[in-house]
């Protein structure tokens, strides 16, 4: 079993496949064009067995507004493992190398999760943002009520500790803003 940080940049065709081939099957059909396009662009964790990826996840760059505070956050996308191979420790791998970028290179670390994960973000010490969210979009600040129960924070020095109740807006994008 071997762990790899790489950027989108150097991942080959068939990585690239063979992540998406993952995402689909892990995200049973809920895992959109959007959601891909979302996970790319920055550095992506994969977890493989004999040369088959079955385990991902990715950090990307994005810009949020804490207050008035520009903060770059790292966000966490497409966290999956493959359904075989789940309660092996490979999603907490994952997550490792994802928070290790985090905390080297970012001022916060950001995600969306569904209910069926919350406990795993929060057992590794994620914490719900209590605050109002919104996105900075085209028509401007608008607010994102039915993220504000799935956005979990990871704060990192010096935004650490974090006043989670203030409002969390994040720049925007195609698809699902947060």
């Amino acid at each position: 079993m071997t762990t790899r940080v790489v950027h989108t940049a150097d991942l080959t065709a068939a990585e690239r496949a063979a992540m998406r081939t993952l995402l689909d099957a892990a995200f049973d059909g809920r895992f959109d064009d959007h959601d891909w396009d979302h996970a790319l662009g920055g550095l992506h964790v994969l977890v493989a067995d004999g040369g088959r990826i079955v385990a991902h996840g990715s950090v990307v760059q994005r810009q949020f507004l804490y207050g008035d505070l520009p903060v770059r956050a790292g966000y966490v996308e497409a966290v999956a493992v493959d359904s075989q191979r789940r309660g092996q420790g490979l999603g907490w791998a994952v997550m490792d190398e994802i928070e290790r970028v985090i905390a080297a290179a970012y001022d916060l670390g950001a995600l969306s999760s569904s209910e069926a994960a919350v406990g795993f973000y929060v057992a590794r010490g994620w914490l719900p943002w209590q605050g109002s969210t919104a996105v900075l979009g085209p028509e401007g600040i608008t607010p994102t009520p039915d993220e504000d129960d799935s956005t979990y924070v990871l704060p990192v020095p010096p935004l650490s500790p974090l006043d989670r109740t203030r409002r969390l807006i994040c720049d925007w994008r195609a698809g699902d803003v947060w």
